[in-house]
């Protein structure tokens, strides 16, 4: 599956622009997922100096992903390269889902069902 994650709340606990470190389990989680097949997006509004800075951090922190605001090949090859200000999913893990963020443990055990 492609999956999108973002960044601020979900992968890193923020008080924007500030990354306070990360949220629990989200390494581990991001790097099953990944050693499992799934293709990783970080879909975030951080841009320029903000973007660069969660870059570094996700790097630094051996936080696993594919690409950053930007289609996976795969879709690029069927649809083309387009610019939607929206990546292409399976599914978006994101803090401010409708009942917030069920944490790390939750989103594995709903993705594995």
């Amino acid at each position: 599956m492609i999956i999108a994650v973002d960044f601020d709340g979900t992968i890193a606990r923020t008080t924007f622009p500030e990354i306070h470190g990360e949220v629990p389990y989200a390494r581990s989680s991001m790097q099953w997922l990944r050693d499992n097949g799934h293709y990783l997006i970080v879909w975030t509004c951080r841009r320029g100096r903000d973007l660069l800075d969660a870059v570094n951090w996700m790097l630094e922190h051996n936080i696993p992903f594919d690409r950053i605001n930007d289609e996976c090949p795969s879709q690029i090859k069927i649809f083309g390269k387009r610019d939607y200000g929206k990546v292409y999913a399976d599914v978006y893990i994101d803090d401010r889902n409708a009942g917030g963020f069920p944490g790390w443990k939750e989103v594995l055990k709903s993705i594995n069902n």
